[in-house]
């Protein structure tokens, strides 16, 4: 929007001469300079359609009742080179809002382009502050300054009884583009928990945000129940997804390995002592709803592991906890069992 102060004053007085035609005008009603002019678009942008042109100044001739106010667009001050290419009025609208002259009692006459005429009202221009809101013109369609010459006139053919008078410039303006490059960010935590319960499973082993020791304690009769916290903080639009998996069995030097647990990932099932498994869960209620449900983790509800990344935590969740259990039998070979368990975290840009 640009709000462009007055380009020029213009006072008529008695005995006028006009030295082109050679005429001499005599008896001319003097006609009042108006001040501090303004001519406001909403939008300034060439060929704009629908903007609303607010005409706004001081120094309005309050004591006289005048039948007609005219603006006339023109491209140079003077008024001369006709109406700026592309701008039409035809369509315009006198607004409500104006506060110049009361709104319903004008007739509009918007016929003839590049001219905006507000007759017989038979009404003084109220005090300041005062403006004249006119909607729905057609900007020029140049980036360039263009002028508005406003009369007032005490008759309703727009001629006679010349009242106010002021010219003001406008100007219409190209858009400047601007651009903003936000950069992706991602942000993934694993945090240890060192006591509490995962899925209403006691957690017996304490972690770290990088290990799992179950130590010697894991026995036929007491499983080994671990957990992480996790959280991820990204500006990923399409949002976003943790996965667990582990890098091979949980095996033992000699090569012995812990039997994963029979539950899947879509269809979890629970663990018991005595029985050897390995596998993990979740309390995240809104995984891709495949298989058992988005909810289809809960109590003592594990899905055995396996070396292909599975969904433990979505962006629905926020942070969320993961727990690990291990369950031996009494045939279980005797040895250190090892393996390492894989967070990965895909976020949809």
């Amino acid at each position: 929007m640009f709000e462009l102060s007055r380009l020029k004053k213009r006072a008529r007085t008695a005995a006028v001469g006009l030295a082109a035609t050679g005429m001499v005008v005599g008896n001319v009603a003097s006609v009042a300079a108006l001040n501090t002019a303004s001519m406001t678009l909403s939008d300034s942008r060439p060929s704009e359609t629908g903007v609303s042109y607010t005409f706004d100044s001081d120094g309005w001739d309050t004591g006289t009742t005048i039948n007609c106010l005219q603006i006339v667009f023109s491209v140079n001050a003077d008024g001369t080179g006709g109406v700026p290419a592309g701008m039409l009025t035809t369509g315009a609208d006198y607004e409500a809002a104006s506060t110049a002259l009361t709104h319903g009692s004008w007739t509009e006459t918007f016929t003839a382009n590049g001219t905006l005429e507000l007759t017989a009202g038979a009404e003084a221009v109220q005090a300041t502050p005062s403006n004249l809101i006119f909607s729905g013109i057609t900007n020029p369609n140049t980036d360039d300054t263009f002028f508005a010459t406003v009369d007032t006139y005490t008759n309703g053919d727009c001629s006679t009884g010349p009242t106010d008078n002021v010219v003001v410039a406008f100007a219409t303006k190209d858009g400047t583009p601007v651009s903003l490059t936000v950069d992706p960010s991602l942000t993934f935590t694993c945090t240890g928990v060192a006591s509490g319960s995962v899925n209403g499973e006691t957690i017996t082993h304490s972690s770290t945000g990088t290990s799992i020791d179950y130590l010697n304690d894991v026995t036929s009769a007491q499983e080994g129940v671990s957990a992480h916290d996790l959280s991820v903080t990204t500006n990923a639009s399409g949002g976003w997804t943790v996965y667990i998996q582990q890098t091979g069995p949980l095996q033992s030097s000699g090569g012995d390995t812990i039997t994963a647990h029979t539950g899947t990932n879509l269809s979890p099932t629970a663990m018991s002592n005595g029985t050897e498994g390995w596998g993990y869960t979740t309390e995240d209620t809104t995984l891709s709803a495949i298989g058992d449900g988005a909810n289809r983790f809960g109590a003592n509800e594990f899905a055995g592991f396996t070396t292909s990344a599975e969904e433990v935590v979505t962006d629905d969740a926020g942070n969320t906890r993961v727990g690990h259990r291990a369950d031996i039998a009494a045939t279980t070979e005797a040895g250190t069992y090892t393996t390492t368990i894989v967070y990965t975290v895909v976020a949809t840009f």
